[in-house]
């Protein structure tokens, strides 16, 4: 395989940070925003976003690494909600892993 693959590049992070965002805006809620499980989603969703924030500061300030580590955590959040049913990631099985 060629190390460009291998390799990170702000390209690479920025298409990371570009699905992140589509997911972010994809997955809707499914569970009452005032229930326990709202609360908990709503923390998850903060949690996404704060990942997400920091990936763009560290692709900013030239930290690949840090950035790629942040955006993936800021996906899992999202991916989470969506595993568990508390998020609706409406049939896309590329953005989410589908329950």
């Amino acid at each position: 395989m060629s190390e460009e693959l291998h390799s990170l590049t702000p390209e690479r992070v920025s298409s990371y940070l570009d699905i992140t965002r589509r997911a972010r805006a994809k997955a809707t809620p499914l569970v009452d925003a005032e229930s326990p499980e709202g609360k908990h989603l709503a923390t998850m969703m903060r949690m996404a976003d704060d990942y997400a924030s920091d990936a763009q500061h560290f692709l900013t300030s030239g930290d690949l690494v840090r950035a790629f580590g942040a955006i993936n955590y800021a996906h899992a959040w999202i991916d989470a909600g969506v595993k568990i049913g508390w998020l609706d990631g409406h049939g896309d099985d590329v953005l989410f892993t589908l329950p």
